[in-house]
């Protein structure tokens, strides 16, 4: 795995999937070490992040690795009219890693065929956002204890769902029934059903969310994204679709975890946060571990 960038939750296998929620598992139990000190690693943000951006930052930071880039692309070259290449190929001359995210699909894949270091994509548009993919598979078997034959039930923006997109995808190698929870505007695209359907694995579709509480082991909420939206009268009018509260968490099974990829707005009410099944801020921390354990691993450190 040294030096093989990650775009697509796919480029890396099961195993490979596994040995960095193994890794991250030790950088858990010791967070704080100086792996990174002779290490550069850029972060390139052309569009706004809070904890993707700032957990890899994190992560770098407990290592021991120096920090250069943007977290917007206005204070760069970019806005000169610099293309993604010539960034990237500059960049490439900086830094042992880029970690990127750019809201055009494909351009994390374009950039890592023509680095000569590797590319982490912290998100392409609505294409896919694997690191938190790991990230999720590792807050999954964190409270479940297994990634294999777990009912998940996914909440909202399902069709421009970056996160949703690759986590189902990442699922789709362990037995999952999937429920899914959608605006009919904002079913799962037929391409990332495809990958449920190969497998021969089960998916059941609703648009409302009630009758998925009681037989989901994790329910995965999102927002619905107002800026994947051209048209602003479409976002008004399901915007508002979900809002899970407390009170609606009396029938859960017993293992039932709430995740959330966040930023939340209003789809999880804050009388959930300190129910113990509510689990998005840990979801969050552990960012920082799987980002630390890939890494690593991917600078052969581990």
């Amino acid at each position: 795995m040294k030096n093989k960038s990650l775009v697509s939750i796919n480029d890396y296998s099961k195993e490979e999937q596994l040995r960095v929620l193994e890794v991250a598992k030790e950088f858990e139990a010791n967070p704080v070490q100086t792996i990174l000190k002779d290490h550069v690693i850029a972060s390139l943000f052309f569009e706004p992040s809070t904890r993707t951006r700032l957990s890899f930052e994190s992560a770098i930071s407990r290592l021991g690795g120096k920090i250069v880039g943007f977290s917007e692309a206005a204070n760069t070259s970019v806005k000169k009219g610099e293309s993604l290449r010539d960034t990237i190929l500059t960049i490439a001359n900086y830094s042992d890693l880029i970690v990127m995210r750019n809201p055009v699909e494909g351009s994390a894949r374009f950039a890592s065929e023509i680095s000569p270091v590797p590319i982490i994509n912290a998100g392409d548009g609505s294409n896919q956002h694997p690191t938190q993919t790991l990230l999720d598979l590792y807050s999954i078997i964190k409270t479940q204890g297994t990634l294999d034959n777990l009912h998940v039930g996914f909440v909202g923006d399902l069709k421009y769902g970056r996160t949703v997109h690759s986590l189902v995808i990442a699922l789709c190698n362990y037995n999952t029934t999937f429920h899914l929870v959608s605006p009919v505007e904002l079913k799962l695209p037929s391409s990332v059903k495809m990958h449920i359907k190969e497998k021969n694995l089960t998916y059941h579709q609703y648009t409302q969310m009630d009758e998925v509480i009681p037989n989901v082991d994790t329910l995965y909420m999102t927002r619905i994204q107002k800026e994947r939206f051209s048209d602003p009268l479409e976002f008004e009018r399901i915007k508002d679709s979900y809002n899970l509260h407390k009170d609606m968490l009396h029938t859960t099974k017993d293992n039932f975890r709430i995740l959330h990829p966040m930023p939340r707005v209003n789809e999880i009410h804050v009388n959930v946060d300190a129910d113990p099944r509510a689990y998005y801020f840990q979801q969050a921390l552990n960012g920082v571990y799987v980002r630390q354990a890939l890494l690593a691993i991917m600078l052969g450190l581990r």
